[in-house]
Parts: C-alpha cells; sequence; structure tokens
C-alpha cells in the first residue's frame, strides 16, 4: 500500500489523536503561548474599554515591532542552545551608527542602513569567532559586549545626549500607515502566495511518497489563519485618528518590514542545507560534526544574523523614537527580546522552534506590557507577571525537553 493511499485514510480525528499525544508527551510548540495570547486579550479586554479598539490594535504592533526583530534574531543563535545578552545594546549602535550617518553626514537612507546594518554584522561575526574558534562561552562573550556596547553607544551619544534624525522615510516606518487599497493588495498578494505554497508542499509530499499533511486539516487552519488576519486588515483600514484634523487609517508600515523577515527567516530554516544544519547543531553539536556539518561556521554565521537582525531593530527605535539615546537596547529590551522567544516556543536547550515563535511571543509581552499599563499598573507589576509568564514557558520547555529524553 503506497503512502498517498495511507494519507487520504487519515482522518481529523486520528490527527487530533496524535496531536494531544505529543501534547502530553510535552511536545506542545507554541501552543501555550496561542492559548496565553488569547487569554490575555480577552482578560484586559474585559477589564478596559481601550484595549480592543483599531487605535490601540495598531499602537500594539508598532510598540512591538522592535523587540520582535530582535527575538527573531535570537532565533537563530537560541537554537544552538547559546545566548547573546547583547542584542539589545547592538541594535543601539547600529542605530546610532545610522542616525549619525544621515544626521550629521548626509548619507541617503538606504546608505546609511546598509552600513549600520553591516555593522552589526561585524559585530555579530567577531563574538561569533570568539564563541566558535576560541571556545569561550557565549554568556561570556556577550555579557562583555553587553558592556562594550553599552560604552560605545556612550560615546556615540554622549552622556544623557540624543541623536535626533530627521529622514522622513526611516520616521514613517514606525509612524505611518500603509492606505487602506495598499493593506488589501497586501492581504490579497500574501494570501494566494501561501496558499499556492501550501498546496505545492502538500503535492509534492504526496508525489514524492511520503506523509503529507491532511489537506482537509490544512484546508481548515488556512481559512481559519485567512479569516483572522483578514479580520486584522479591515480593522486596521478603519478610521482611528481625528478627522478633519488628522486622519489615521491603514496598516503600520512596519507590519509588512517583519512580515518579509517571517519569510526570509522562515525560509532560511526550512528551506536550506544551513537551516538543517543549524537544527542539527542545536540538536547534538558532536553528532553534525560527525556528519561533515562545519559546527563553527554555522555557529558563527548565527550570530551574524542576530546582530543583523538587532541592527534593524535599531532603525525601528530611531523611527519610533525619532532619535537614539544612550538607552537605546537597553533596559528591560534584551529580557522582553529573550522572554519573547521562549515564551514562543523556541527552546533554550537548542533544536527547537521557529521564526513565527518570535512574533508569538513578541505579541504576548506586548499586550502584558500595553494591557496592564492601560489598567494603570506599575512597571515593577508588569516586570512581575512578564517574568512570571517567561517562568512558566522555560519551565515547559524543560519538562518538554526532559520528557522527551526519557522517551
Amino acid at each position: 500500500m503506497s503512502n498517498d493511499v495511507i494519507v487520504e485514510k487519515e482522518s481529523l480525528g486520528t490527527v487530533a489523536h496524535n496531536y494531544w499525544s505529543k501534547v502530553k508527551s510535552g511536545d506542545i510548540g507554541s501552543l501555550p503561548a496561542v492559548l496565553g495570547l488569547v487569554a490575555l486579550a480577552a482578560i484586559f479586554t474585559t477589564m478596559s474599554e481601550f484595549f480592543f479598539t483599531n487605535r490601540n490594535f495598531a499602537n500594539l504592533l508598532t510598540q512591538a515591532a522592535p523587540v520582535i526583530v530582535i527575538a527573531m534574531g535570537l532565533v537563530f543563535v537560541l537554537l544552538l542552545g547559546e545566548i547573546d545578552l547583547s542584542a539589545g545594546y547592538a541594535s543601539g549602535v547600529a542605530g546610532a551608527v545610522l542616525v549619525l550617518l544621515i544626521t550629521n553626514h548626509d548619507y541617503p537612507w538606504y546608505a546609511a542602513l546598509a552600513i549600520s546594518v553591516g555593522v552589526g554584522a561585524v559585530l555579530g561575526f567577531l563574538m561569533g569567532t570568539l564563541v566558535s574558534r576560541v571556545g569561550i562561552p557565549s554568556f561570556v562573550v556577550t555579557l562583555s559586549a553587553f558592556l562594550a556596547f553599552q560604552g560605545i553607544l556612550l560615546l556615540l551619544a554622549g552622556e544623557g545626549g540624543t541623536i535626533p534624525i530627521d529622514n522622513n522615510v526611516i520616521l514613517a516606518v514606525e509612524n505611518s500607515n500603509l492606505t487602506p487599497t495598499q493593506g488589501w493588495i497586501l492581504y490579497i498578494g500574501v494570501s494566494t502566495v501561501y496558499v499556492l505554497l501550501g498546496l505545492n508542499r502538500i503535492n509534492s509530499r504526496r508525489r514524492a511518497g511520503l506523509k503529507a499533511e491532511l489537506l482537509n486539516l490544512w484546508i481548515l487552519k488556512t481559512v481559519g489563519l485567512l479569516v483572522i488576519t483578514g479580520a486584522a486588515v479591515f480593522a486596521l483600514n478603519q478610521e482611528r485618528g481625528n478627522p478633519p484634523v488628522i486622519s489615521t487609517r491603514g496598516i503600520p508600515i512596519v507590519v509588512p518590514i517583519i512580515l518579509a523577515i517571517l519569510v526570509a527567516g522562515t525560509f532560511l530554516l526550512g528551506s536550506t542545507a544551513w537551516g538543517r544544519h543549524l537544527y542539527a547543531v542545536g540538536g547534538n553539536a558532536e553528532a553534525a560534526r560527525r556528519a561533515g556539518i562545519n559546527v563553527k561556521r554555522i555557529r558563527t554565521s548565527a550570530f551574524v544574523l542576530c546582530s543583523s537582525l538587532a541592527a534593524i531593530a535599531g532603525m525601528l527605535f530611531a523611527s519610533r523614537m525619532n532619535s537614539i539615546s544612550p538607552s537605546t537596547g537597553g533596559s528591560s529590551t534584551l529580557l522582553y527580546a529573550v522572554g519573547a522567544a521562549v515564551i514562543g516556543g523556541v527552546s533554550l536547550f537548542g533544536g527547537k522552534g521557529k521564526m513565527r515563535d518570535a512574533i508569538l511571543g513578541g505579541l504576548v509581552v506586548a499586550v502584558i506590557d500595553n494591557g496592564m499599563g492601560l489598567l494603570g499598573y506599575g512597571a515593577g507589576i508588569q516586570f512581575l507577571v512578564t517574568g512570571a509568564v517567561l517562568l512558566v514557558s522555560a519551565s515547559v520547555d524543560a519538562v518538554s525537553r526532559r520528557g522527551n529524553l526519557s522517551s
């Protein structure tokens, strides 16, 4: 009997039973983040009349964007079982380079952004080299870099000083929106590509005699996703300003930027040899080395990608704050970014996680921060709640890993 026949005979009930078995064994992926996001949104909606509004929804997306991008970069490092404690201040240093080149040296925004990302890549290469080739633990290397980058940022901005930016393109990223028409075009285009790629993946696996996802289940998940994202686009396209004084409608420009990073990162991790090697090294570095994988190169490149995305986050910080200051990327930025990745489902022990997990976790962190702010709770309570959520997520990850090792 062929695998195609087996796939066709598989029912939704069988799939649900198999999934529940995985959940009971500890392999729950991003399920806690999804359930937590829904629960938190429901709680804050009942407690604040301002939470579930299109204005707050748009603000939540722009507020979360820099942390989400840093978290997406951290996914590459966490998949190796490593850590990068310097990603927050790396974003600040790269952001300062961007702003200085534009403000003080009249560089065009695209050239300044390219150089800024290049600076991030160099910083990541230096840290990755120390970790992979010299053998210094990533905790020590990136903690040292955390302090060093903070010092560099102080030198660039001056103690207590700020570096303002006055570039319409950079400022528009976090402060402007697509038109409603552009938003619907983006939604239709992305949805079409997503559906076609999904169908092609299922058909390709069936033609190759491999087990493919049940078509009915894929249709159910796809329709649900398209309905939710379509509703989000509809909500964001509604007026949330104060016409005729000011009219604000449309998807924030930063959203398609994050979407582009998500697509690129997902492709890199899931459809390239480099991505498969990264998971292999994170799962068992010695076995990967014996299989012929260049472990040192994989580790170094992961840190390069992490710091490069941190540089893009630096651009987002500059856009949102209209400047760069010595505190950019500091305070709770790194903690929120690491928390976002872990809460979303990326394992601290390496080998498990996806790029989308950083977005889910980032939204959870942003909802906590945003919702508790609307309710008037201070930073102390917000940190306590976020820390508790992170602890629960890390505990689930540890229990899941112990269950997998014992099975």
